[in-house]
């Protein structure tokens, strides 16, 4: 099983078509979650946060050794939207790598732009958190973790306690 390929190339200036890519979208982030869900690797929330389905908010986790890190993420459907992929934002781990620009939107350039661009408009949100957010996470996140750039919700034991 695959994430469905959207259809319509519409973005938020787009009216009525664009109410149909926000269907499609739904859908695929429909059928992601789904199969998230049966391979046992659920690992996000996002839904629109306005009605126009140009602000999107949510959570994300990331588990390793096996603690959950768990994060505010954020999107804003950008006017050139699907030719230019959305801009995700974990705003918690703004300035924690260089991997992220100002305001906790994370890095994905050199990786994730060029494959948006050869698939658009058959991408969409679903997509980016696949092919940009999840691979971004698996390779900041344990780093993160372990120079303590990131620490665990329950870690509030000293290092005196632990001895």
């Amino acid at each position: 099983m695959q994430i469905p390929l959207l259809t319509i190339k519409a973005g938020p200036r787009d009216g009525a078509a664009w109410t149909q890519r926000l269907k499609e979208e739904y859908k695929a982030l429909i059928a992601y979650t789904q199969m998230n869900k049966s391979k046992d690797n659920d690992w996000f929330r996002i839904s629109a946060a306005n009605p126009e389905g140009t602000r999107w908010t949510g959570k994300c986790w990331y588990v390793h050794n096996l603690l959950k890190y768990e994060f505010d993420l954020q999107s804003d459907i950008p006017v050139t939207y699907p030719a230019t992929a959305p801009e995700l934002e974990l705003p918690q781990l703004d300035g924690k790598t260089h991997k992220m620009y100002r305001g906790g939107k994370i890095c994905l350039t050199v990786h994730f732009k060029p494959l948006w661009a050869k698939n658009s408009p058959r991408f969409g949100i679903a997509h980016a958190l696949c092919l940009g957010l999840a691979p971004w996470l698996a390779a900041e996140i344990p780093i993160l973790v372990d120079s303590g750039m990131i620490k665990h919700k329950d870690d509030t034991a000293s290092t005196s306690e632990s001895s």
